[in-house]
């Protein structure tokens, strides 16, 4: 078993636990101050949420509080800490976009982190998740994909789950900026990730969905659009990868970009590597094969997962292979 570091910002207090899967700059972006009483999942394959818990979480979540979901702490992996595991791939699979298109500008290819300034789809697409942590406010990023229930989100398995519980209050906020909600805040019904991360919290398969209630009588995607996917298209591809850090040097109120061809790490998992800056907050942002910067859309193939902490300008994200694809599957046939 390899050990997670975990630095504490709060009375200089360091804290060392010892875990399968680690992570980085990622999950949760913890805020002191705010308590809820939980809502706890119902098994140990999903977070099930009752409809009284999902009310709670869309009135939770206050300009004021998604603007105070700051960093506590920032995770990161040391070479002891992961395992490599085999993936069970499958084949290519391409799930089409639903997001309409709108034109932007040419933006820098490479990019190692920068405000993505072109708009598109992707801008309504993408957004902050917010939810409870261990009693404490927390952050990470989502993506809205074309799903048959037009109510899927996909993120991070750490951006759902972490220390073996649920998140609670859950709600995923498209479009976020400067503590606001221009498309709402969806409140999650049920949250899922893939098996291996619900076990055992594989950093390989570090994966997560979330199915949101309808607001307002409509449904996600009806409102904002959805980005394709693709499972199984290999390694060493040109992404795009996204998401809302708000670890320094970043505040958590901008949309950032990086880009490049990815390649498959060397080091210790079967993961996408990218070299990208974005730090703790960005976790569950998505990254896009095929992105069109004409129109903001892509094929949604790796989320933001982890750093190790000897190589902080690269960002790594998991392999989109068969469990990947079968979480897509029972997210949007729930």
């Amino acid at each position: 078993m390899g050990s997670l570091r975990r630095f504490g910002t709060s009375g200089g207090t360091r804290v060392r636990r010892t875990v399968l899967g680690a992570l980085v700059g990622v999950a949760a972006l913890l805020a002191t101050g705010v308590t809820t009483a939980p809502a706890g999942a119902a098994d140990t394959e999903a977070g099930v949420v009752p409809l009284s818990a999902q009310e709670r979480a869309h009135g939770f979540w206050t300009p004021e509080r998604m603007r105070q979901a700051t960093p506590l702490d920032v995770l990161s992996v040391d070479r002891s800490d992961v395992r490599a595991s085999a993936l069970r791939k499958g084949k290519k699979a391409i799930i089409a976009p639903s997001a309409p298109a709108s034109a932007v500008g040419t933006l820098a290819f490479p990019n190692s982190g920068g405000a993505w300034t072109g708009g598109g789809a992707v801008v309504q697409t993408a957004g902050r998740v917010f939810f409870t942590y261990q009693g404490r406010t927390a952050s990470c990023s989502g993506n809205a994909v074309t799903s048959a229930n037009k109510s899927t989100v996909i993120t991070a398995g750490h951006c759902v789950k972490l220390e073996g519980s649920w998140h609670t209050n859950w709600v995923f906020v498209p479009g976020y900026h400067d503590g606001q909600a221009p498309y709402g805040r969806w409140a999650a019904a049920k949250t899922l990730s893939t098996p291996q991360w619900t076990a055992s919290e594989d950093i390989n398969y570090d994966v997560g969905a979330a199915v949101v209630a309808p607001l307002d009588g409509k449904k996600l995607t009806d409102v904002v659009g959805g980005q394709g996917l693709a499972f199984n298209t290999g390694y060493n591809k040109a992404m795009y990868a996204f998401g809302f850090p708000a670890a320094a040097p970043y505040d958590g109120e901008k949309f950032i970009y990086c880009s490049g061809t990815t390649y498959r790490d060397f080091l210790l998992s079967s993961d996408h590597g990218l070299t990208c800056d974005m730090t703790g907050g960005s976790s569950g942002g998505p990254w896009f094969t095929q992105f069109d910067e004409s129109t903001g859309t892509g094929l949604q193939s790796s989320v933001n997962s982890f750093k190790y902490n000897f190589l902080p300008t690269a960002m790594y994200g998991p392999y989109f292979g068969a469990d990947a694809q079968n979480l897509y599957q029972t997210a949007q046939s729930s």
